[in-house]
């Protein structure tokens, strides 16, 4: 035995050892936390779930229409308007509910003109030549309704069925119960073309659920996301930062015995350190070629043709990718205006259309060309409708009576209209549908039974659509 064996060992302070022993401590913090049932479930992907029945659709882009599109100037065709145009609505449609801004004109006839498009010989109005093109692709909903006549409460109506900000968002519903199909991108994606809808980005919040369902926002110009590239040049360097950052996180949840916002923080933490390698790629349309450029109005004249174009043709990749849910926003044609046309309506929704049409019909006939559509339910709505009268002289105020939706691909039966208006589009009178109803068939399309797709909070089961619904079985392919 060597005289050094027989030294005593150097005495540690309390701070010394606490140092030594910190790793060995994050260590044991994380066997805890990997063997409890919420970390773990935060700890590895959102893998697909098991649908309730056997899903038609497996991913959803919508393409929101902010600010209300008049059902009568798309694609709810009322030629008594052109008959009685320039008329006192009073006398022409007898008991007029009272409006957002209670300016009412004469009646006003639509300034496009309808004609009868494909097979299906639905109707739809020259403001979309483009999407007419499409015609046997659509199923129209032409009697929804709207609970809300204000834009903000609608909006939230629209998202997720109660007008009131705090609700799971349909994209989030749809994360929750099916899961991602990709580890490395959210399953819950908003493409910003300019304009955040009112309401705000609760539009699009996880409500109750775990923060992990949010919807994650994605600029269609430029930066898609602040941090996308990583600051540090050297990836060692990068990587030790992850790691410490881990480490004071894992110690963190320790502590607290378990917090969902704070599991919900550190998996969305990773999952943007693993989009740092994925977005730059999702985003990067140079591989696209140059007819499918053109096809979604990439080359266009109109700036905001080609800023909704990109919208699209990423909505494409990112459903070829696994993304679940995409949510399309309008750009911000004129700086403000959205669909909201109280006057002026000629260039408001002029505009607005000549930004959306051709991209719009750009993505159903790729998705079409590329076999994905009978897979991929496309949505396009708006909050709610416009009168079949004048505000004013030349624009339309708000209509929570009746609207148009239409549904393409994803199970549902094309080339068709469902649901009617009174015959000045003014009221639904047959099949009157509500947007607890959409929400039920667009639930059902993905599998999912909308009245077992419930989370408990607050004492009760939160579902999308609360206690309310019904899956629209007569459009269903």
């Amino acid at each position: 035995m060597s005289p050094s064996e027989h030294l005593p060992l150097p005495r540690l302070s309390r701070r010394r050892m606490l140092a030594r022993a910190a790793n060995g401590f994050g260590a044991f913090a994380l066997s805890a936390l990997l063997g409890s049932p919420a970390r773990a479930a935060l700890t590895r992907p959102l893998a697909p779930k098991s649908p309730h029945a056997r899903p038609r659709a497996k991913n959803v882009i919508f393409l929101f229409m902010e600010g209300a599109v008049s059902q009568v100037d798309s694609f709810d065709y009322k030629p008594l308007l052109e008959r009685l145009h320039g008329q006192d609505p009073r006398q022409a449609i007898g008991k007029l509910e009272k409006t957002q801004f209670e300016n009412i004109g004469k009646v006003l006839k639509s300034p496009w003109k309808f004609a009868q498009h494909g097979q299906s010989g639905l109707w739809v109005s020259d403001l979309f030549p483009h999407v007419a093109q499409r015609a046997d692709d659509l199923c129209v909903l032409k009697s929804m309704t709207s609970a809300f006549p204000e834009h903000t409460s609608a909006n939230y109506f629209l998202h997720s069925g109660l007008g009131l900000q705090g609700r799971p968002s349909m994209g989030a519903w749809v994360a929750y119960g099916l899961g991602s199909h990709n580890e490395n991108l959210p399953g819950f994606v908003v493409l910003n073309g300019g304009q955040i809808p009112s309401g705000g980005l609760d539009c699009f919040g996880n409500g109750c659920l775990p923060a992990t369902y949010q919807g994650s926002l994605l600029n269609a110009n430029g930066t898609p996301l602040a941090n996308v590239v990583p600051g540090e040049k050297a990836p060692a360097q990068q990587l030790a930062k992850r790691r410490l950052v881990e480490r004071l996180n894992q110690a963190n949840l320790l502590a607290s015995g378990g917090n969902d916002a704070l599991e919900s923080a550190i998996a969305n933490a990773e999952l943007a350190a693993r989009m740092q390698s994925t977005v730059p790629e999702l985003m990067d349309l140079s591989g696209e070629s140059a007819a499918t450029r053109r096809l979604y109005g990439l080359d266009a004249d109109f700036v905001h043709t080609r800023t909704y174009g990109r919208q699209c043709l990423l909505a494409r990749r990112m459903v070829e990718r696994g993304v679940r849910f995409i949510e399309l926003t309008i750009p911000m044609v004129d700086g403000y205006s959205r669909w909201d046309a109280h006057g002026g309506l000629v260039k408001n929704h002029g505009d607005n259309a000549r930004a959306v049409d051709q991209p719009i019909a750009g993505l159903l006939q790729d998705l079409k060309q590329r076999g994905m559509l009978d897979e991929t339910l496309v949505v396009w709505a708006g909050e709610f409708g416009r009168t079949p009268f004048a505000q004013g002289s030349d624009g339309r105020d708000h209509n929570e009576y009746a609207f148009s939706v239409w549904l393409a691909g994803g199970g549902v039966r094309p080339g068709m209209a469902y649901g009617a208006t009174d015959e000045f589009g003014y009221k639904a009178v047959d099949h009157v549908l509500e947007m607890h109803d959409l929400h039920a068939t667009m639930l059902h399309l993905l599998g999912m039974d909308h009245t077992q797709l419930t989370f408990r909070f607050g004492g009760r089961d939160i579902r999308l659509t609360d206690v309310h619904g019904r899956v629209i079985d007569g459009i269903l392919a």
